[in-house]
């Protein structure tokens, strides 16, 4: 029995595997997928020693729990949240040590969505496209978390890291405001819509996943009815579908599609996207 490896106690509502993603493959139709909060992840795998690319967990709302079969460093980041080994409260955000067979609980999240879980070694699930990321949307990659599932976990790192001793986590966002370029379809819209788009308030609505955030508020008016031929779509692309309430395509995102473009977020934007509860308040604002 490979003893370098984690034992699933409780999955969650939505535990996923997750690095930097895939990129590169999306004329195949495949998108990045990773990490919706980048930077939490490789913040975590910086505080225990991994690279910055290696495997995480992704939780969404209620955390997880896992039994390591060995002692393990971790690290808990992203949306703050409860931290216990057998019972026992562990700081949050730091890395700590858990010992072979304890019981490691990630509770809920107290503030934001998503809880990155980073251990030593990375989580060494097999690559998919040079990936070890679950894409929710096409299937590929490791299937979400399940109770009593095993994960193997890789080598943990020999060298010794320069340590992190207050890591800057910034926090869950009260109001979202993402930046974005107007384009490539902004001129199916009335000026009035693209006035709308950049002063009025939106609200991150509760159907939001790791696919698209979905918006709730005023629709944006269009000069022209039909719809587009399918074309290709990236990360932080505005859609807007028939109703007219924009969706903000996160890493799980289709590659193409036949609704207009509007505008797109820049992308060090949405890892901020990635810890907004539903009712945030979103505003978008126009940058060069």
């Amino acid at each position: 029995m490979n003893d370098r490896a984690v034992a699933v106690v409780r999955a969650g509502a939505l535990t996923t595997v997750q690095d930097l993603g895939r990129t590169g493959y999306a004329h195949l139709g495949v998108a990045r997928s990773g990490a919706l909060d980048p930077a939490a992840a490789r913040l975590v795998n910086r505080l225990v020693g991994n690279e910055e690319g290696a495997a995480v967990l992704e939780t969404t709302v209620d955390g997880c729990a896992l039994r390591p079969r060995r002692a393990v460093t971790v690290a808990v980041g992203g949306a703050p949240c409860p931290v216990r080994a057998d019972g026992r409260p562990l700081p949050w955000g730091t890395a700590v040590r858990v010992p072979a067979g304890a019981l490691l609980e990630v509770g809920p999240a107290v503030r934001g969505l998503r809880s990155y879980v980073a251990i030593g070694g990375g989580i060494a699930v097999d690559p998919v496209l040079g990936s070890r990321s679950t894409d929710l949307l096409s299937g590929l990659g490791p299937a979400p978390l399940a109770d009593g599932a095993v994960l193997a976990l890789g080598a943990a790192a020999t060298a010794v890291r320069e340590p992190v001793d207050a890591p800057p986590w910034p926090g869950p966002p009260g109001e979202l405001v993402l930046r974005v370029r107007l384009g490539p379809r902004d001129d199916w819209f009335t000026s009035g819509a693209l006035r709308t788009l950049t002063t009025r308030a939106y609200r991150v609505a509760p159907a939001s996943n790791r696919i698209g955030l979905r918006l709730d508020g005023p629709a944006l008016e269009r000069t022209r009815t039909g719809e587009l031929p399918s074309e290709g779509m990236v990360l932080g692309a505005v859609q807007v579908p028939p109703d007219g309430r924009p969706v903000v395509f996160l890493a799980d995102h289709p590659t193409t599609g036949g609704y207009p473009v509007v505008a797109v977020v820049r992308e060090g934007d949405l890892g901020a996207a990635a810890q907004a509860v539903p009712g945030t308040p979103v505003r978008f604002v126009t940058a060069p």
